[in-house]
Formats: structure tokens, C-alpha cells, sequence
């Protein structure tokens, strides 16, 4: 598979002065635009906003090995009661990419002459982290099923008397003040 990276993508990065020389390395610190749709349904890094990496590429026998750590903000939605969940995230990842397919899997990454693209190793390592069900705050008590009013927000005690749907054409039957007493 030929790749053909764009050298002017944010996330595409050149090995050029590394050459092909094991044992060689570069650190690098960078600030970068998220990608889009990097998360799960319920909560992810918002599209362009500010990545921080620290990275260390080492030129290796069969290609460059990239380490590294991303920072990022997360926005969501908390799964209980809908709330905004704000917070953010530290990644770390480890990727190497082969100079040639011959040296490498169907899976691994490959370089495109002396570029390499980080944004699937960075959407991978984020994703693989995020929760599935985030949460506004670890005791959120989530939504009445009754009203939907948000539980944190409700008065004490909140409850709804619930008539069993079975038994709800004889509540008319009844007067209000029956006290089973006779006057």
C-alpha cells in the first residue's frame, strides 16, 4: 500500500534529519489541532483544539520508533444525567514505523520516504482510553425516570407516587378522606 503523505499536514512529521541512522534520535514538542472525530459517542477531543505532544524519535534497523506523550481536553456529556462533562486527557503511545512493507506487518505502520503521520496513533491511543460512559462527578445520581429533572438538582426525597397501571381505574373509586371510620 503507497501512502503519499502531505508534508504540510499538521500531523505529518519528517525523519529527515535523522537519516537512516540507528541510534540517532530527535525530541520534539508540539502543538497540534485535533483531528475530527477523535472519541466514543458520548465523549471525545473537540476538532481543533490545541494537542500538546512531547515527542522522541529514534532511527532504529528497521525504521524510526516514535514515543511519546499527548495531552488534550475532553467534552462530553456525563451518561446519568446529560451534564456537560469537561475535563482532560494524557496519553502515552510507542509506534514504530518500518522504512519498507518487506520488514513490516499488514498492520504496522509505514514511513513515506521520510514522512510519518502521527494522527492514527494518537486517535488510537486516545480511544482505547476514553470512557464509554462518562461521568459529570463519580456519585452523580443521574435523571428522575418520572419527571427527567436532574436528581442533584431535585429537593430532597424527590419521589412520584406511581399507581400500578392495573389498579388505576379503581383509584376514582375511593374517596379522598376515607378514613375506614364511620361517623
Amino acid at each position: 500500500m503507497t501512502l503519499h503523505l502531505d508534508p504540510r499536514a499538521p500531523w505529518v512529521v519528517s525523519t529527515h534529519d535523522l537519516g537512516r541512522r540507528p541510534g540517532s534520535m530527535r525530541e520534539m514538542r508540539l502543538t497540534l489541532p485535533a483531528p475530527a472525530d477523535v472519541g466514543v459517542d458520548m465523549i471525545g477531543v473537540p476538532k481543533d483544539a490545541d494537542v500538546k505532544l512531547d515527542l522522541r524519535l529514534e532511527a532504529v534497523m528497521e525504521g524510526v520508533l516514535v514515543t511519546g506523550t499527548a495531552r488534550s481536553p475532553l467534552r462530553g456529556e456525563c451518561a446519568r444525567c446529560l451534564e456537560p462533562v469537561i475535563s482532560e486527557t494524557e496519553v502515552s503511545f510507542q509506534e514504530l514505523f518500518f522504512y519498507s512493507a518487506e520488514d513490516a506487518a499488514e498492520d504496522d505502520s509505514l514511513l513515506d520516504g521520510e514522512l510519518l503521520d502521527l494522527e492514527p496513533v494518537f486517535r488510537d491511543a486516545v480511544v482505547l482510553t476514553l470512557p464509554l460512559s462518562p461521568l459529570c462527578s463519580e456519585d452523580c445520581e443521574g435523571l428522575c425516570s418520572e419527571c427527567g429533572i436532574r436528581l442533584a438538582d431535585a429537593e430532597p426525597g424527590h419521589r412520584h407516587e406511581v399507581i400500578d397501571a392495573r389498579w388505576a381505574k379503581l383509584q376514582g373509586l375511593v374517596p379522598e378522606h376515607n378514613n375506614d371510620q364511620e361517623s
